[in-house]
């Protein structure tokens, strides 16, 4: 069965940082493209970024360009985001998501998507 389970998440006060990570179990990262998501109350989900399972490319989305950061440990079978320079308007439900077909970066299809962790930005 695939699983992925994010942590990481918590408050944070503007300006300050946080550490995402997404672990899988049941399958190897290596070969899947991996994203993250969010999705703040009342809102639309919105992809964050993405690193890809054939080159490692990444991509970001324009209102995180510059402050994230996404990186994939294989050993530890896990993928990070590091959120520096938060704002409050970061504040949602993160979640990581999985897709195995090649070039699917920014991910189109689902193979598996966890619970999500929560991050809060407020003074």
């Amino acid at each position: 069965q695939l699983q992925l389970v994010e942590s990481g998440g918590g408050l944070v006060q503007p300006g300050g940082s946080l550490r995402l990570s997404c672990e899988a179990s049941g399958f190897t990262l290596d070969y899947y493209n991996i994203g993250w998501f969010r999705q703040a109350p009342g809102q639309e989900h919105e992809g964050v970024s993405c690193i890809s399972s054939s080159d490692g490319t990444t991509v970001y989305a324009d209102s995180v360009k510059g402050r994230f950061t996404i990186s994939r440990d294989n050993a530890k079978n896990t993928v990070y985001l590091q959120m520096n320079s938060l704002k409050p308007e970061d504040t949602a439900l993160y979640y990581c998501g999985a897709d195995s077909e090649p070039g699917h970066c920014p991910l189109k299809t689902l193979d598996a998507w966890g619970q999500g962790t929560l991050v809060t930005v407020s003074s």
